[in-house]
């Protein structure tokens, strides 16, 4: 190619694995002007839209993270077809920034649903301390093998190089695009890659230093039609295309001026730890900490969801935002595994009671109070409100950290939310996106 053409495509169609990571990715391409929707996915039900719903982005949360290759293969083959009949020309896998999940089946079922050979690849978030350098992942200068991933307690990170990882995954090749060639710039870049094509290369994991190796590797990759992983290239692909020029809708969210913030966190990651300890330390805010071992029988589990929900309305009601989260200690946690176990109950669906019963907490308090606002912390989390509030669709909103957006919902009574990964945020996010949403 002569010259490098800045075309947005027509509609972008991008499938996610998690709600939070859905979200992530939607700001990048909201606060380039693109008109943003993020929908859940139910393969069952297929995706319809009406022409007055067709946005620039349409991101579908398939929710697969979590699942069996099988499973997430399955759910992302079909979002894929899905966004192609509707009319998406330019497609984007977006997994975990440190490779969580999924990954080899999702890209691979991304690619058969399109009868495509090849996608580019990029993990790096520098903003948020992802950076992959020949091939090593690093988080906040540690490599991921000894990272705070490394304890994830469903997909433990135990190795750092990208293309290990995702081959371990894939029968199709894979390889890397070091940053030599990317400090070339994106005539280096988008020959390697044409180089790659020929000798029958279906992935290449592309070295990411800084904002200056995003930006080179947008422009390079602007007209391929599949790229997979973080949402940090999103940020340049979308200036790459061109940003729009929209006038602020606002967030249409009616304010409750009175009310305090209703505030849930779940995730186990020391970002959100020290997130917690923020909120505390501030005294403005309400804390309750879920005790989990109450969650295994239904009669003490309800005695705990109407304690801490009780408390939490009366706070909100009064003005005073309020925080319930689950045990983040490794002491408590692993008290609640070992009950768990002692119960028969496998440390997948643990994790999963303890989100139902935030959620829960959180729908109880919303409804109590009125309140339309309200900032949760942690993927699984995330999901569980929103399937417990009943939200199938959300318009971005605006961005408070880089990857960390504010959202309206779709349809009925909109609610204004900010879903955070529990892996970013500085430690004040809580309490900023508190009073970003009681303003918006």
């Amino acid at each position: 190619m002569s010259e490098f053409v800045h075309r947005a495509p027509a509609m972008i169609g991008i499938v996610a694995d998690d709600v939070t990571g859905a979200n992530d990715i939607g700001i990048m391409y909201a606060k380039a002007g693109y008109a943003t929707h993020v929908y859940t996915y139910n393969a069952d039900k297929g995706l319809t839209l009406q022409a007055a719903e067709r946005p620039d982005v349409l991101v579908l949360d398939t929710d697969s993270r979590f699942d069996s290759p099988e499973k997430a293969y399955a759910k992302v083959f079909q979002a894929t077809r899905d966004l192609r009949r509707i009319g998406c020309s330019a497609f984007i896998n977006k997994t975990c920034s440190v490779g969580r999940g999924n990954i080899g089946a999702e890209f691979d079922a991304m690619l058969d649903a399109l009868d495509e050979r090849f996608a580019a690849v990029v993990f790096g978030f520098p903003k948020n301390g992802r950076v992959t350098l020949n091939g090593i992942h690093y988080v906040h200068g540690n490599k991921l093998e000894v990272s705070e991933f490394r304890s994830d307690p469903v997909h433990p990170m135990t190795r750092s190089d990208m293309d290990g990882i995702l081959q371990q995954q894939t029968k199709r090749k894979v390889t890397i695009i070091d940053r030599g060639t990317v400090a070339e710039g994106a005539a280096a870049i988008q020959a390697r890659i044409a180089a790659l094509k020929k000798q029958d290369y279906h992935y290449a994991i592309i070295d990411v230093e800084d904002q200056a190796s995003l930006r080179a590797i947008a422009e390079a990759v602007q007209e391929e039609r599949v790229t997979a992983g973080a949402s940090a290239l999103s940020e340049e692909l979308a200036l790459a295309w061109g940003a729009k020029h929209k006038p602020d809708e606002g967030s249409g969210v009616p304010k409750r001026e009175s009310m305090g913030v209703v505030m849930a966190a779940g995730s186990l990651m020391p970002q959100t730890a020290s997130q917690i300890a923020e909120a505390k330390a501030a005294g403005t805010v309400s804390v309750y900490e879920l005790d989990a071992l109450q969650l295994f029988t239904e009669d003490e589990r309800e005695a705990e969801l109407k304690r801490i929900a009780q408390s939490m309305a009366a706070a909100i009601s009064g003005g005073r935002d309020a925080l319930v989260h689950s045990p983040n200690t490794p002491e408590a946690v692993a008290r609640t595994k070992a009950e768990g176990e002692r119960r028969g109950i496998a440390g997948k669906e643990v994790s999963r009671l303890v989100s139902g019963a935030l959620s829960a907490i959180v729908r109880r308090v919303l409804a109590e109070t009125g309140q339309n606002r309200a900032v949760i912390a942690g993927g699984d989390t995330s999901a569980a409100v929103c399937a417990s509030l009943g939200v199938s669709g959300m318009r971005i909103y605006r961005e408070i950290e880089s990857g960390l957006p504010s959202c309206v919902t779709l349809g009925g009574q909109p609610l204004l939310l900010v879903l955070k990964s529990g892996s970013f945020g500085r430690p004040d996010f809580l309490l900023k996106a508190a009073d970003h949403v009681r303003h918006a």
